[in-house]
């Protein structure tokens, strides 16, 4: 029953949303119109060419909070169940905070931090 059972379920789900796509794009309005194809900026008419690139800094900075940012919702966890696990949980979250901190250095070393 068990692989049967997998396979049943992986086939109608990709019915499922096979089908979900097929009706949403059989029944949906569709225009083409020039004003769809503007780019929207707060309702104002755009000046100058409206596909600007960005340094990549910004980006790598944004990816590093993030990354930073998840890392300390896996800390929270950890703290609330600290006095439960003992001496071995201390050990695993300093190993877990020494590789962090060689990511950051890293990132550090590689200049991604400067803001220019």
């Amino acid at each position: 029953m068990g692989s049967e059972a997998i396979i049943v379920f992986f086939i109608a789900g990709v019915v499922l949303v096979a089908g979900a796509n097929f009706m949403s794009n059989m029944i949906s309005h569709k225009s083409d119109n020039p004003q769809k194809r503007e780019p929207y900026e707060s309702g104002m008419v755009t000046k100058g060419p409206t596909w600007v690139q960005f340094k990549v800094g910004y980006y790598l900075y944004a990816i590093l909070f993030l990354i930073f940012d998840v890392e300390v919702a896996f800390l929270v966890p950890w703290a609330v169940v600290f006095k439960d696990i003992g001496f071995v949980a201390l050990i695993e979250i300093l190993i877990f905070l020494f590789i962090l901190g060689l990511g950051l250095l890293y990132a550090w070393k590689k200049g991604a931090l400067k803001w220019e």
